[in-house]
């Protein structure tokens, strides 16, 4: 151990910025590991988004604009915009506070945030489609217009 701490001080000091650029990366990792564990939106793939909606009727919202609904979207799926739902504007999603509610944007990142804020007003099990329609085109899966 001694050893390591008389090569590792000089290294510091001549590699500083290489240094804190690995502590930064790690603190982040640490980060992004710690909220996903504790986040209460799961990120679901393809196969397990089809098994919840046919097995435990999910709800299916898309978070696109009007146009990329219209070109194509999961089948039964209902559009919303996510600043409704960050405006407590539900309507009439509140009904399904107590089934599964899988969330789906372009690309798995909008859904995430979408679903938190759902998770706060009450909705109990909030799932976020994985990479969204991208994974989803990317499977072949079908989509109706």
């Amino acid at each position: 151990m001694e050893e390591f701490l008389t090569l590792a001080t000089p290294f510091i000091k001549n590699h500083t910025l290489l240094v804190v650029a690995w502590v930064a990366i790690f603190i982040a990792f640490i980060y992004v590991n710690f909220k996903a564990v504790t986040s209460k939106v799961k990120l679901v793939s393809n196969a397990e988004a089809v098994a919840l909606m046919n097995n435990q009727n999910a709800v299916v919202i898309d978070l696109r604009t009007i146009e990329e609904f219209k070109r194509g979207h999961i089948v039964n799926s209902q559009e919303f915009v996510p600043s409704d739902i960050k405006n407590h504007n539900l309507g009439k999603l509140e009904q399904h506070k107590d089934v599964p509610v899988i969330l789906v944007c372009a690309s798995g990142v909008t859904a995430r945030a979408s679903g938190e804020i759902l998770a706060k007003q009450g909705f109990k099990h909030v799932y976020a489609l994985q990479e969204g329609i991208a994974g989803w085109n990317a499977e072949n899966l079908p989509l109706v217009k």
